[in-house]
């Protein structure tokens, strides 16, 4: 940990994605327990307040807390993300393992499907998978999910045919190790960096396939708060009190440029020819 931590201090675009994620997420986590609001209680003498000490991010067109809600949706939005990309980073990596170290037909077969699913961009996939799965929290996690599994088969793919050949595999092979044995002991280990770094990356471009379905109205529902959902609420008023829909605008791009940091940082440290060039 200590070594990790003198990587990271050493390199300014990690240090710098750390500082904002971790205000972030300290933010959605503590949040709702400091704001003395409720997240569903209305006011309607506060309709559309501008935003003041009392409320930040100011009331929507129910009088309830905008900033409240804004943190109870990064929640949700997050944990959707984080859902999705935990479970394709599972089944890519095991479909791209298995398909760069035994080779022939079950290489290309898997690996054929992994490019008919690459030549949709991913959002429209995730729209034409919401029109198939209907609307909920958990179809848009498994949505991200199915856009995800591609980008992890290829990378875990490519890795593994990469790293098959190389003496010390080549060495554990000759030992009698079982496959599934090389597998989890001699390359996942040496191929989990780029997987991990692809997982940072691909959890911000989550959430905003989460907060877009949601925001064209495919995504959670209400009144079940997500960014998406608030982000809909404020653009039918946008005229009348732009604060709410700009304020949990700036919110979200805040905490994605955290986390992309971050994972450019991660990036740059799991690759040596980086490291050097940033240290």
């Amino acid at each position: 940990m200590r070594r990790i931590w003198q990587s990271i201090r050493s390199n300014s675009m990690a240090m710098a994605g750390l500082i904002i994620t971790s205000l972030f997420l300290l933010s959605i986590v503590l949040g709702p327990i400091l704001i003395p609001h409720s997240l569903t209680a209305t006011a309607y003498d506060r309709i559309l307040e501008a935003p003041s000490l009392a409320h930040p991010f100011g009331t929507d067109s129910y009088g309830r807390d905008v900033l409240v809600r804004v943190l109870y949706g990064a929640r949700i939005s997050l944990g959707i993300s984080i859902t999705g990309v935990t479970l394709a980073a599972v089944l890519g990596t095991l479909i791209g393992m298995a398909a760069g170290y035994i080779g022939r037909f079950y290489d290309s077969a898997p690996m054929r499907v992994m490019d008919l699913l690459f030549a949709f961009p991913a959002f429209v996939l995730a729209l034409f998978l919401m029109v198939i799965l209907g609307f909920g929290v958990a179809n848009v996690a498994l949505a991200i999910a199915l856009v995800y599994v591609p980008i992890f088969a290829r990378l875990a793919r490519n890795m593994t045919v990469t790293i098959k050949s190389e003496p010390y595999v080549q060495a554990a092979r000759l030992q009698g190790q079982s496959t599934i044995r090389l597998l989890c002991r001699e390359l996942l280990p040496n191929i989990s960096a780029p997987l991990l770094v692809q997982a940072g990356v691909g959890i911000a471009f989550g959430v905003i396939i989460e907060s877009g379905l949601s925001f064209l109205g495919l995504g959670v529902q209400p009144p079940t708060p997500s960014l998406g959902v608030i982000m809909a609420d404020g653009q039918e008023y946008f005229r009348r009190a732009p604060w709410v829909l700009t304020l949990t605008g700036l919110f979200v791009s805040a905490g994605l440029l955290g986390i992309n940091l971050l994972g450019d940082g991660f990036r740059d440290l799991a690759d040596p020819r980086l490291r050097k060039r940033t240290s």
